[in-house]
């Protein structure tokens, strides 16, 4: 063998190597957060980035919203902070959505990395924490000062050492200051791991630069990406999904062009922004734009600065997807998560193999908030419940794929999981009467969708509590593809059967409960074509019912749960 091809050999040891660096840096991050959405959850992000600000390589947990922003970001610490002014055991702290991951509700660290007294790399990490302030998480704002506390790119350590200024200003913003002072702690320690295993592996492997393995990362994976690009059909393919909005309906648009070596994709005729925090800033656009091609196009191909290269984007200014400052961006997420659907629908007509049909989308991870600030001083003598702010994080079903069914209650296209109940009201006074699979949401096809959940939350001793709402897909259900069905839209209700508003703070009256039924993924192909015995199956399980499997699959299921042979063909001939 070569010198050259044991060089090729090792390189990518070591590009795999930087790769458990980076797993290792985010594990920290869930074992020592403070707030659910990350220890629970793994609502984060992890990564090094070379002296140029570009990403080398990401963690596997983590999500594609905080994944492809925080790529951007660095850059905009080293134009603030140049990689010359660092120093050990220095952190760099910023929340601020256009520079940053889209909105306030993120804190996104950065620190280098610094090897025999010079600086060979940095870390970067993101993480969603439940409180900074201001109106909280929800679409209430009416701008971004509304949303919370606006943190500039500053040192939050120096050396090693707390700016306890920083800290004081934090601790005073937050409804919750002991978790968000240590969930900040959280990142930075997390960074400092990834230093530390860092250094061991430049150590071990005799490197004193980064330089010549970020070389040959990027090579390999522009390459790997443009050589994928190259099979695709070439042209241009059109496609647009629909959003609830807020107080009146989005529309988003595609044009998605394959070229031979990039693929690029104009949002014109997109909808104007919105008045209130649903609107998009484009890093956050770009972010699950290009995760939504590259989970098609190359999903093999480790995510990095070279391997995103390739992905272009044109978001006309003014419209919902490119929000300037001082916008209210709080909810992105519940636009930005409709983006990779709307991507798949216009690669569908390229490679209809390879793409899933619509899922739920949008997260449902209703802010429940609790206490004076709710119930006030206006309730006489009836018990108010202690003071709290939390987000739990859960997922309808996603879309069908060719050749398997959707995944049932699965966070798509975010990736974060869902968080368990029993760790919620472990830290605010609500109980969760029911959390389970909602029968007949999955979308019927060849192959089905995943299937909803239903939620039924109460306050402790049914005591009143708020919700500030942030659903969608109720007026627009995740459409099916190839003939197959559309997955059942979602509904927000009060138990007692009131229907509340998708979006916005409601309060939820003594003795009622929250009742959220998630939407269901869309199915794939004709329903007719499905095997009945997978039908009955679902029967069986409680998931369809009898007379679902009747209309929508045109099978009949007899008493015991077995297939009706003859009842089927009957129904099926029909």
């Amino acid at each position: 063998m070569t010198n050259t091809a044991m060089l090729e050999i090792q390189r990518q040891v070591m590009w795999n190597r930087l790769i458990a660096v980076v797993e290792e840096q985010a594990q920290t991050m869930i074992r020592t957060a403070f707030s659910t959405t990350v220890r629970e959850a793994g609502d984060l992000s992890a990564g090094i980035f070379d002296m140029h600000g570009r990403m080398l390589a990401q963690a596997v947990t983590g999500t594609p919203g905080h994944v492809n922003s925080m790529m951007e970001s660095v850059g905009h610490f080293l134009k603030k902070f140049p990689a010359a002014s660092m120093k050990p055991g220095d952190h760099y702290i910023t929340n601020d959505p256009w520079l940053g991951t889209g909105h306030l509700h993120d804190l996104t660290v950065v620190t280098p990395a610094f090897l025999n007294g010079g600086i060979v790399g940095l870390f970067a990490n993101t993480a969603h924490v439940i409180d900074v302030g201001g109106l909280g998480f929800g679409p209430e704002g009416r701008s971004v000062f509304e949303e919370g506390m606006y943190i500039p790119i500053v040192k939050c350590f120096s050396e090693g050492v707390a700016n306890e200024t920083f800290f004081d200003i934090i601790r005073a913003g937050s409804r919750l200051p002991i978790e968000l002072e240590g969930d900040i702690y959280s990142l930075c320690a997390c960074n400092d791991e990834g230093v530390r295993r860092l250094v061991q592996m430049m150590k071990e492997f005799s490197l004193d630069s980064l330089e010549p393995l970020a070389a040959f990362i990027f090579d390999n994976s522009l390459r790997a990406t443009v050589a994928e690009i190259a099979k695709l059909p070439r042209g241009t393919f059109r496609s647009a999904i629909s959003s609830d909005g807020y107080d009146s309906p989005v529309t988003l648009r595609s044009a998605l062009t394959i070229l031979d070596d990039a693929i690029e994709v104009d949002f014109a005729g997109t909808s104007g922004l919105s008045g209130r925090g649903i609107n998009v800033p484009a890093a956050y656009t770009r972010a699950y734009g290009c995760f939504g091609i590259k989970v098609v196009v190359a999903p093999e191909i480790p995510n990095n600065w070279a391997s995103l290269l390739p992905f272009r984007f044109s978001i006309p200014e003014g419209c919902i997807l490119n929000a300037p400052r001082p916008y209210p961006v709080a909810v992105r997420h519940v636009i930005g998560h409709l983006l990779p659907d709307m991507m798949m629908g216009c690669l569908h007509q390229a490679v209809p193999d390879r793409v899933a049909a619509e899922g739920s989308s949008c997260l449902w991870n209703p802010p429940l908030r609790g206490g004076s600030a709710v119930s006030g001083q206006g309730r006489g003598n009836k018990p108010v419940l202690a003071d709290f702010e939390i987000i739990t994080f859960n997922s309808g079903g996603t879309g069908a794929r060719p050749g398997y069914d959707g995944l049932d209650a699965t966070a798509f296209p975010s990736g974060v999981r869902t968080m368990p109940v029993e760790a919620t009201e472990n830290v605010a006074p609500v109980v969760f009467w029911r959390k389970e699979l909602r029968p007949d949401s999955a979308g019927a096809g060849h192959t089905r969708g995943g299937f909803g959940q239903i939620m039924e939350i109460a306050g402790k001793g049914e005591l009143e509590f708020a919700v500030n709402a942030v659903f969608d897909r109720v007026a627009n259900a995740p459409r099916g593809r190839d003939g197959g069905q559309d997955g059942a839209p979602g509904v927000v209700s009060l138990a007692s059967g009131q229907t509340l508003r998708t979006k916005g703070f409601q309060i939820i009256p003594d003795g009622e409960r929250l009742l959220l039924q998630l939407p269901g993924g869309g199915g794939m192909g004709d329903a007719a074509s499905r095997d009945p015995a997978l039908v009955a199956r679902d029967v069986r399980d409680g998931l369809v019912s009898v007379d679902a499997a009747a209309s929508r699959y045109r099978v009949a299921v007899s008493a015991d749960g077995s297939v009706d042979v003859a009842g089927t063909a009957g129904l099926r001939a029909g």
